[in-house]
């Protein structure tokens, strides 16, 4: 959720340590190595979450696929060119995974009809980037918001944070039809939007955007605030989360730090603060107020050799948002990360 500000230019903001008036800790600053082109929908907030899916047999054809929310759904190339367009309406965030030989599954978080949150689910043609509508199922009573997912000792697990606070964790069976089994309702006090799930044992990790990020184990009814919006390392609204796992438990975790159009960078697994970044105007525009994140792993091409981050600008006037890619690597090196 944002307030739109007047942000006196793009690339004075990307220069500077802080926002002002905020008293965050510094951020380094990296630059993105490509673009999107922007969401069809103009003059508005509209832009939200991407998901990446990368090619193993040909990175350089990996595809992302991000949401106009009040529209549908886009499929990117690594390029940044629209490959097709998905009129899905209101979605908020979306979420893919790599299934195999059942394809890729992509999902997100419907907002249609503002009294009861649901899920739609696609698969996406890898070749042509066009998304086919598998089925739709309901998450719970309020309005659809976040949305993440993985695949968890053979489940297709999905989870939607409505705005009234709950967590609602469905599994979605894909054969012989889209089915939908509610597992877990999960809550935190105000509102939630962002979440990823660690793939390697399916930790879910949630953004509740005022207080912090919260961590809830496996099975478990209760989480725990493992970093809380202090104004320094993380700055309310908390928007969108993504992971990079490493070994058996470690890795990062990377959280938008919206009041202050940074991203603050945790270190697995015990979520210790390590450093803050922007991204700032170079060759591409500079990102602010972001919402959704994504963060996969691999080799993605010569630009992005050892994992992807792409990350949604909401203001990349004079055009509609958009959504900046920029290299892991990079990432990295600049925060003295390895």
């Amino acid at each position: 959720m944002r307030a739109f500000a007047l942000i006196a230019g793009a690339s004075a903001l990307a220069a500077c340590a802080t926002t002002p008036g905020v008293d965050s800790l510094p951020a380094t600053v990296v630059t993105a190595s490509g673009e999107t082109e922007p969401v069809g929908t103009a003059n508005a907030d509209a832009a939200d979450d991407s998901a990446i899916w990368r090619n193993p047999d040909d990175p350089a054809r990996s595809l992302i696929v991000a949401t106009d929310k009040k529209a549908g759904l886009y499929v990117y190339g690594l390029d940044g060119k629209r490959l097709a367009f998905a009129a899905a309406g209101l979605v908020n965030n979306v979420d893919l995974v790599d299934l195999g030989e059942q394809g890729v599954i992509v999902a997100a978080s419907d907002r249609n009809d503002l009294a009861n949150g649901a899920i739609q689910v696609y698969r996406l043609d890898t070749a042509t980037g066009a998304l086919a509508l598998l089925g739709k199922g309901q998450a719970g009573a309020g309005e659809g918001y976040g949305f993440c997912m993985a695949r968890i000792g053979g489940q297709l697990l999905t989870y939607s944070p409505l705005k009234n606070g709950t967590i609602s964790e469905i599994a979605v069976d894909l054969s012989p039809t889209v089915s939908f089994r509610a597992l877990r309702t999960l809550n935190v006090a105000t509102q939630p939007e962002g979440c990823v799930v660690d793939p390697r044992d399916g930790t879910l990790y949630v953004g509740e955007e005022t207080r912090g990020i919260w961590r809830f184990a496996p099975g478990a009814s209760e989480g725990e605030l493992v970093a809380q919006t202090d104004g320094r390392q993380l700055v309310a609204d908390v928007e969108g989360l993504a992971i990079m796992p490493q070994g058996d438990n470690g890795g990062w975790l990377v959280a938008s730090s919206q009041g202050d159009n940074a991203y603050a960078l945790y270190r697995l697994p015990d979520m210790a603060p390590v450093s803050r970044f922007r991204i700032g105007a170079g060759k591409f525009g500079a990102t602010q107020e972001t919402d959704g994140i994504d963060l996969v792993p691999g080799d993605f091409g010569p630009d992005y050799p050892n994992g992807l981050f792409v990350a949604q600008d909401g203001d990349n006037r004079p055009y509609a948002q958009n959504f900046k890619l920029v290299s892991w690597q990079t990432i990295l090196e600049a925060v003295n990360e390895h």
